[in-house]
């Protein structure tokens, strides 16, 4: 072996030994009110969503993946702690910072592990439209973030083609603000929004950290398609005449078998909404899913434009579901699968792409992330460790997730065939039972059929388990 040889062969070693020493990356992208029915890589044949389609493609696309709060507080409370909504007892849109004491937070875990960690808009809870117009921090907790970002934009008050669906029976209230269903067709360009301006923020923390010593945790967090359903207008086309959508299937009786603190707090019916404009609802929530899909696309592009995409640790998902006119109801809080269950996609450097059918939940990222990381997963965590599904999307980790709704009081078990539904810890408010391989639309509750009464005593003894299991923690 000549000199320069013998030299070559030292620097690629010196280098090898470089790239497997080096941390990965995680890129956490969250979306906000997004249900998995609306993505095109889940099925959807009208809204088109190129761009999470593209990072599917790449990673494993979880088929049964829920959050542990079915609303936005409390939902993301439980991933960034790592504790059920029932052990912390945070059921509103508060940071979990008093009850977890100095226990260390999804990202300050990373960030204590010698990571640079970075916020970008709505992690931690931020009130949607209200938070985001003024620019506040919200419910976040500083000791996760080296570095963090708001991302103010004008939301329902966007110049633009406005009108407000929810309420407004005679069409002679303007669009107005709050947490309303409102769609906007906005003048401008995206950077006048906010999940414009957090793309634009997050592609230049990438840039700027792809070559730093220091591996990188960035929490990018968009809020569409969060009501009001605001994009620029070039989004909101592809989908008029909004009169051309499609509404799910309404059923005659569909609450008769419905306990009553089973009906959502939004339905077609309290909102005041017609046809007409449950229709240009579906058609707004796609356009803002289109504008949101924009936006993770720059952010994907950039971190291939960086060199890093090989060494990132790549998560898209949602802190919840959303109904769009399934039984009627709207938006989230229900126990219901459109409204418990989120997308979620992982992608792992030097794993091939798979589709998982097995039960996952938001609660299992920061063990995940940790274990794929080659950092220490705490004992405390109440979450699991799925990085058996990520390498072999046949495995399972989970029997059974819990999914909670304060506001309804209610519980949601949901295992491979079943979703069983309580409401109130003693049950007194009423019990759904549906079996998810025959009636995956959850048309009929078979709580009150004599025949599945062994059914329902067994998951109510599963409830009371898996809530005093919960409850015996560390706090």
């Amino acid at each position: 072996m000549t000199r320069l040889n013998a030299l070559l062969f030292v620097l690629l070693l010196v280098s090898l030994c470089d790239a497997a020493d080096k941390s990965m990356n995680v890129l956490f992208i969250i979306s906000d009110d997004l249900t998995p029915t609306a993505l095109s890589c889940y099925g959807n044949q009208v809204s088109q969503t190129p761009n999470i389609d593209r990072l599917a493609a790449q990673g494993t696309r979880f088929t049964r993946a829920y959050c542990n709060a079915t609303y936005c507080g409390p939902s993301r409370a439980s991933f960034l702690s790592g504790y059920y909504p029932h052990a912390t007892g945070v059921f509103g849109y508060v940071s979990p910072r008093p009850q977890i004491g100095e226990r260390a937070m999804w990202p300050q875990h990373f960030r204590s592990s010698g990571y640079y960690t970075a916020r970008v808009s709505k992690i931690f809870h931020m009130g949607v439209p209200g938070g985001i117009e003024e620019g506040g921090n919200g419910a976040d907790d500083p000791a996760c973030w080296v570095e963090r970002f708001n991302s103010p934009g004008p939301e329902w008050k966007a110049p633009g083609d406005g009108e407000t669906l929810e309420n407004n029976p005679d069409g002679k209230k303007p669009a107005v603000g709050g947490n309303t269903f409102v769609v906007v067709e906005a003048d401008g360009d995206d950077e006048v929004h906010s999940d414009g301006k957090t793309a634009k923020k997050a592609v230049e923390l990438i840039q700027q950290h792809a070559k730093a010593d220091k591996p990188f945790f960035l929490a990018v967090g968009f809020v569409r398609p969060h009501v009001p359903f605001v994009a620029p207008a070039k989004y909101m086309e592809p989908y008029k005449p909004y009169a051309k959508q499609q509404l799910p299937e309404k059923v005659p009786g569909d609450w008769d078998d419905i306990p009553k603190m089973g009906i959502n707090y939004k339905t077609s019916k309290n909102m005041k909404m017609d046809i007409r404009r449950q229709k240009k609802a579906v058609g707004g929530y796609y356009g803002a899913v289109a504008f949101l899909d924009a936006q993770v696309g720059k952010v994907l592009d950039a971190l291939e434009a960086s060199g890093q995409a090989d060494n990132t640790i790549v998560i898209f998902t949602s802190d919840h579901g959303f109904h769009l006119g399934e039984h009627d109801f709207w938006a989230k809080v229900s126990l219901h699968e459109e409204s418990a269950s989120v997308p979620l996609i992982i992608k792992v450097p030097g794993q091939k792409p798979a589709v998982c059918h097995s039960l996952a939940q938001l609660l299992d990222l920061y063990p995940t992330t940790a274990a794929l990381c080659g950092l220490e997963v705490p004992g405390r965590l109440q979450g699991k460790d799925i990085t058996p599904m990520l390498k072999d999307p046949s495995a399972s980790v989970h029997e059974e997730i819990l999914n909670v709704s304060p506001i309804q009081q209610g519980f949601l078990l949901r295992t491979d065939r079943w979703a069983f539904i309580q409401y109130k810890e003693d049950g007194t408010g009423g019990i759904e039972l549906f079996d998810m391989e025959k009636d995956p639309k959850q048309v009929t509750n078979l709580a009150n059929d004599p025949q599945y009464q062994d059914v329902v005593a067994d998951f109510k003894q599963k409830l009371s388990a898996k809530l005093a299991d919960l409850r015996a923690n560390d706090l």
